[in-house]
Parts: structure tokens; C-alpha cells; sequence
């Protein structure tokens, strides 16, 4: 659900819940005032254990978001390491099978830096895998075609070897750009930060004292939320997955090939 919301969307969405509670919360506080000796106790003992049951809820959310922020920035660079010793390697292959698979290694990489600016989920996401995978298929046809023609030649198994890798990594590459936070988690994340935040300026209502602290402490914890959330979204918002490494790799294909064909 949140995944498919525009950054603004979500961020709006979240600051709209936090604050609505905590002003509910404040709001509902100064309407009991009038009972807050009985009130007082119970609330600041329930509101004390919410909210650090909230604190660990959402450093548990935010390891899994860097974790995974993490696996998919790893997997971009490994997939462009694998893409590079490829193309390297198939210079060593003899024409025509040279001249046509550095041409499908350079429209592959293209499709690939295409894949880390696609949203996951959406058709031009799964137009960018289709069209990798397009690609795989001939480039791995062709391989098979050097390989019939030289079957003893250490060129061609070299080549195959690191293309065989590369077809791996992409997969690898398309599960850690799927694989988020479960929507339960950031739920509970954002419906129990402001609950628990929500009872907080309930508290401090009953005592009498202004919703500053409250509110200044509502805002940095929603920061964090959108931090959270914004580490989930790969290609969208503050936080994305350079792609740095794939942009150079192509940079690199510019000129003419180091190597001669044998």
C-alpha cells in the first residue's frame, strides 16, 4: 500500500497521521483534565511502556530498511563488475560472434541503468526486466554458437563463464529491488508512533503543561518514519540507489575495444 504512493503522497500521509493523533491526544487531555489526579497515574505508566515499545518497533524497521538499501546498492555494483569482466572478455571471442555480442552487452548495460530508474511493480519495471531478458537470450545464443564451433577453446569458456554470472547477478539484482519491508511492519510502525505519541500529549495535557515538547518530538520521530520509508523506495524520494557504477561501466563501452579480435 504505501509503496505505490508518490513521495509527497506518503510523506503527507504520514505527518497527517502522526499530528492528528497527538493533537486528538491533546485535545482529549484537556477535556479530563478536571479528573486528572485519578488519571494521572495510569496514563503516564501506560504511555511511558508504549512508547518504548515504539522505540524498539522502530529501530527494528529501520534495520530492515538499511539492510535492504544496502543489498540493493551491493547488487548494482556487483551487477555492473559482472557486466564489465563480460564485455571485456568477449573481445577475446572470434568474429562475427565478437562484434555482435559487445553490441548486445552495450544495449544490455543501457538496460540496466533503465532498470535501477524504474519503480518496482510498475510496467516499466517489468518492460526493463523483459528487455534484459531479451537480451540474455541472444547474447547466451551466440555464446552457444562459439562454444559449438570451438569447443576446446579457453576464450570461449572464460566467456561463458562470467556471462553465466552475469545472468545470475541480474536476478539477484531484480529480488533485492522487490524485496521490501513488509507493509505489516511499516503499519505498525506508523499507527503505533502515533498512538503512542498521541498519548503522550494526553498526559501532558492532564498536567497542565503546553503540547511544544510533544509536538518538537512528534516531528523528529516522524522524520524518522519518512527516513524509514524512504530507505524502502530504491527509485523514488530522497534516498535512491546510485547507479553511478552502471553510468561509468557504459562511459567505459564508449571507445573502441582494447582488445582485437584473435
Amino acid at each position: 500500500m504505501f509503496f505505490r504512493l508518490a513521495s509527497w503522497e506518503l510523506w503527507l500521509i504520514v505527518a497527517a497521521v502522526v499530528f492528528a493523533f497527538v493533537c486528538g491526544g491533546y485535545w482529549i487531555g484537556r477535556l479530563l483534565r478536571k479528573h486528572a489526579e485519578t488519571l494521572r497515574e495510569p496514563v503516564g505508566t501506560i504511555q511511558g511502556a508504549l512508547l518504548a515499545l515504539v522505540g524498539l518497533v522502530l529501530a527494528f524497521g529501520l534495520t530492515l530498511a538499511i539492510g535492504r538499501y544496502d543489498s540493493r546498492r551491493a547488487a548494482v555494483v556487483d551487477d555492473a563488475n559482472a557486466i564489465g569482466t563480460t564485455y571485456l572478455r568477449a573481445q577475446m571471442l572470434p568474429e562475427p560472434v565478437r562484434s555482435r555480442s559487445l553490441g548486445l552487452i552495450e544495449r544490455y548495460t543501457d538496460a540496466s541503468i533503465r532498470l535501477s530508474k524504474a519503480v518496482p511493480t510498475t510496467p516499466g519495471f517489468a518492460s526493463a526486466i523483459a528487455r534484459e531478458n531479451v537480451l540474455i537470450r541472444r547474447l547466451w545464443h551466440l555464446a552457444g554458437e562459439d562454444m559449438a564451433a570451438d569447443p576446446r577453446g579457453n576464450a570461449s569458456r572464460l566467456y561463458v563463464e562470467t556471462l553465466n554470472e552475469m545472468i545470475n547477478l541480474q536476478t539477484i539484482r531484480v529480488a533485492a529491488l522487490t524485496n521490501r519491508v513488509p507493509g505489516a511492519v511499516l503499519a505498525l510502525e506508523l499507527f503505533g508512533t502515533a498512538f503512542a505519541f498521541g498519548l503522550l500529549a494526553l498526559f501532558t495535557a492532564l498536567l497542565g503543561r503546553g503540547a511544544t515538547t510533544v509536538g518538537l518530538a512528534a516531528v523528529l520521530v516522524t522524520m524518522l518514519l519518512l527516513v524509514t520509508f524512504d530507505l524502502d523506495r530504491p527509485t523514488r524520494g530522497l534516498i535512491t540507489v546510485p547507479d553511478s557504477a552502471l553510468v561509468s561501466l557504459r562511459a567505459s563501452m564508449v571507445p573502441p575495444p582494447a582488445a582485437n579480435a584473435p
